[in-house]
């Protein structure tokens, strides 16, 4: 099978582009008929903004304590949005991305997890500073993007958190069309990325420290 395809313009214009992503997610939530959520179905369903839609839903869980290894579950398909945006493409996923998915219950169990905190932030979006979220914008918002997604798959104590964060503002922003949102989570990634590198740093300086003092 090649790559999944996002759904035709004509498809699109089908539904309603005015809808929030909180509603659709409690619509795909609420079908009971799928036994599975797949990455393809997600792209298919979410009206016209799948990229920036997904890139929320594949980094709001590690904005919270999450098991161990779960950004790295998450990470590919974040890298490879992530990366589309900076190209400025049109998402289409190849398969051993657009196969992954989660069962309805959790599925279900995510977005009731997730709703109150997006409805939330849905109520504070609205269309502003167009030219921060232009074409071009976009473009260096998914190169940091990239970046930030990069170190939420490394492995560094609570490292991942606050860039995840930052990519859940820049995502919204964008799904918005909200520049303020978006420019928000640009400073946060960059704080970011210098706290990150602080932490690395430091975990090398213990580790240097360690191994000398062991041959000492």
């Amino acid at each position: 099978a090649g790559p999944v395809l996002p759904a035709s313009p004509s498809t699109r214009a089908v539904r309603p582009p005015s809808r929030r992503l909180s509603e659709i997610l409690t619509d795909i939530a609420a079908d009971k008929e799928r036994s599975e959520i797949t990455v393809a179905d997600l792209l298919r369903l979410m009206e016209g903004r799948a990229r920036a839609a997904l890139i929320f839903l594949f980094s709001f869980p590690n904005v919270l304590p999450a098991p161990p290894g779960l950004s790295a579950i998450l990470g590919l398909p974040l890298l490879y949005l992530t990366s589309q945006m900076m190209l400025g493409h049109i998402p289409w996923l190849p398969k051993v991305i657009a196969s992954r998915g989660v069962s309805q219950s959790s599925f279900s169990a995510s977005v009731e997890r997730i709703s109150p905190i997006l409805r939330r932030a849905e109520r504070m979006l609205r269309p502003r500073l167009s030219w921060a979220v232009s074409h071009r914008a976009e473009k260096v918002l998914g190169a940091l993007a990239l970046v930030l997604a990069v170190v939420v798959t490394l492995p560094i104590p609570l490292g991942n958190m606050l860039p995840a964060f930052a990519i859940c503002l820049i995502a919204l922003g964008v799904l918005e069309r909200d520049g303020l949102w978006a420019g928000l989570g640009g400073l946060v990634g960059i704080v970011s990325l210098f706290v990150s590198a602080t932490v690395v740093y430091a975990m090398l300086k213990a580790a240097v420290f360690v191994l000398f003092g062991a041959f000492s």
